[in-house]
């Protein structure tokens, strides 16, 4: 049973990808899009929403580390364009903001 997490995590990590912010924007019209702070390992958010861990991902958004993405940062998406990772865990489509180097 140890190993069926970093499975998943393995997998996910594998489906996550650079995405702009044109691409993204259809689903932000839908409401399916979720905003991971940086702070936050992306994957292992994607993989707590995937397993349904209902208190790590409740903690999550409580501390606002997890939140469907607002209209003020779409707004500084469009503007800025910056290069964002997403990963789909259906029904969302989970976004963070690249780091730059």
């Amino acid at each position: 049973m140890n190993q069926e997490p970093s499975t998943l995590y393995a997998k996910l990590l594998g489906e996550t990808a650079a995405i702009t912010w044109k691409e993204l924007e259809p689903f932000f019209a839908k409401g399916a899009l979720l905003w991971v702070e940086p702070a936050l390992d992306l994957i292992a958010a994607a993989e707590a929403v995937a397993q349904d861990e209902g208190h790590k991902v409740a903690a999550w958004l409580a501390g606002g580390q997890l939140a469907k993405l607002s209209e003020t940062r779409a707004l500084d998406f469009l503007e800025r364009d910056p290069v964002l990772w997403a990963v789909v865990v259906s029904p969302w489509i989970m976004i963070q903001e690249r780091a730059s180097n």
